[in-house]
């Protein structure tokens, strides 16, 4: 199976990438059932007094330990996942170094989402190649309020659409918060492919091999608990 059989065709998916997202991103506002509860549990998080709370992230990173049903996956559709700029991926983790944004930890049972804010990745991401085709997602945002990852796409070096939501996070399985020093670690949420990718994905390689429970890994947020100014 090829990733993409030409030029014409990768152009293709990716103007239905901006199209899907543009038609996603609207949800979060107008609220399906799933959001009502997050816009409802926003307030109730405003009012409860915060565990921790950092108004600038300055550093560290959020890291994925990949699961082999993600990686099988890649495998059986002929691609290879790679990094851009700053991102490393080792022992079987793709890790990419926090640079701005900010986050607010209530304690969990007081507030729900018990996580609110932005965790930017500007300047890093993943790459998928097959044959001459990069495809990069890059300056990833986490938006753990409404379980969304968001980033940029292109292909072949050349920007195809910014703010695509390309990842949903599942908090459910979160360990407790951990800090030690200056530093504060989250890790245990879920990511997977978002409904809009599994669907673009698959009509483009006319499989079902990507589904939006595809799991993608476990991922772990280190943060510098001293807020930049």
């Amino acid at each position: 199976m090829q990733f993409l059989q030409n030029s014409t065709k990768g152009k293709r998916l990716f103007v239905g990438i901006a199209a899907a997202a543009t038609l996603a991103l609207p949800l979060a506002a107008c609220g399906s059932t799933s959001d009502s509860n997050v816009s409802s549990s926003s307030a109730k998080a405003s009012v409860a007094k915060p565990a921790a709370s950092i108004d600038a992230l300055t550093g560290e990173d959020t890291a994925i330990l990949l699961d082999t049903g993600f990686t099988d996956a890649l495998t059986s559709l002929k691609l290879t996942p790679g990094v851009t700029g700053d991102a490393k991926l080792t022992d079987g983790s793709l890790v990419f170094p926090i640079t701005g944004g900010n986050v607010t930890y209530f304690k969990p049972g007081t507030a729900s989402p018990y996580v609110i804010g932005q965790i930017q990745h500007e300047g890093s991401g993943l790459s998928l190649t097959a044959g001459d085709t990069k495809v990069e997602l890059t300056n990833l945002n986490v938006d753990p309020g409404v379980s969304r990852v968001y980033g940029d796409v292109s292909l072949n070096g050349e920007t195809v659409v910014n703010s695509a939501y390309l990842f949903t996070l599942n908090g459910s399985t979160l360990k407790p918060l951990q800090a030690s020093g200056s530093t504060a670690v989250l890790e245990g949420t879920k990511v997977f492919i978002s409904p809009v990718a599994a669907a673009l994905l698959n009509s483009t390689f006319k499989t079902d091999a990507v589904t939006e429970d595809l799991l993608v890994g476990i991922a772990k947020i280190t943060v510098n608990t001293t807020s930049g100014d």
